[in-house]
């Protein structure tokens, strides 16, 4: 009977063990969270912030002497009455989630995600053909704030990310547009299939890129309303997306590593489309 008792003891020690730690599992992701949507780190994304006009909450910058841009940053927050805090660096330190803080923090609400209708609408204010990224499951905060930094330079009308199973725009990825988020129309959606029929209704070709389409997407024309799609790191466009663009094209590959890096890939394409708009 002892040692039974000892069994369940053990068996509901180890269940009990197991419920906190998903629990504690839960509230790190929901602290990790919470500090990514209120955050933006690094001069230059800060510095994007305060031209870009949104609210900022207050910034936190490093006590002590202050030079180069840092300076241009209090000054355009104390002329826009906002809210300046100085803090040793181990606190700077200790409130960053890229490890590269340069010794500014603004707090802001949480990132604003937009419509698609608003990305439409943006193309159509600009007197320009709609020019939009798909996103199909970029996991990695990098590779979305590399892409999105892309876009923004190339013109791209807005950037459309799946709300399931990808990376949402957080202070790493803030950080590696070099603030181009602050000026790019992001809408993320439940599904992607959907939004690729509800952009085909509007006009727009579907463009994805597959390593085993036919076509190079250099001989494709590119110049009209296109949707372009770039897949996951890993695993590429989902079968169904792949089924529903209307075009794929691939990018030659001559040496032994037969895949790109997504964000390399989405930068490739893009410039293409913007060279043919531009000829």
């Amino acid at each position: 009977m002892k040692n039974n008792r000892n069994d369940r003891n053990n068996k509901f020690n180890k269940k009990e063990s197991k419920q906190f730690s998903k629990k504690d599992n839960r509230r790190s992701e929901e602290r990790e969270k919470r500090n990514f949507d209120d955050q933006v780190e690094g001069r230059k994304s800060v510095l994007e912030l305060l031209e870009s006009e949104k609210d900022i909450n207050k910034i936190y910058v490093t006590r002590g002497e202050k030079q180069g841009s840092i300076n241009k940053i209090i000054g355009r927050a104390k002329g826009k009455g906002i809210v300046l805090v100085e803090v040793d660096k181990s606190k700077l330190d200790e409130m960053s989630q890229t490890g590269n803080h340069q010794g500014v923090i603004a707090i802001v609400p949480p990132f604003e995600y937009c419509e698609i209708e608003d990305i439409l609408e943006e193309a159509k204010n600009k007197n320009e053909k709609p020019f939009i990224l798909i996103l199909d499951g970029i996991e990695d905060p990098h590779n979305l704030g590399a892409i999105i930094r892309t876009a923004e330079t190339a013109g791209v009308h807005g950037v459309i990310i799946p709300k399931r199973r990808a990376a949402s725009v957080n202070s790493t990825v803030n950080k590696v547009s070099a603030g181009a988020v602050e000026h790019m129309k992001i809408a993320r959606v439940n599904n992607i299939n959907d939004t690729i029929q509800f952009l085909k209704d509007n006009g727009l070709w579907i463009i994805g890129t597959d390593g085993k389409a036919e076509n190079y997407y250099y001989e494709q024309d590119l110049t009209g309303p296109i949707a372009l799609v770039i897949g996951s790191e890993g695993y590429g466009m989902n079968r169904l997306v792949s089924e529903n663009c209307d075009i794929l094209v691939k990018i030659p590959m001559m040496g032994k590593i037969t895949s790109l890096n997504a964000s390399v890939s989405a930068g490739i394409v893009t410039y293409e489309i913007v060279k043919q708009r531009i000829k």
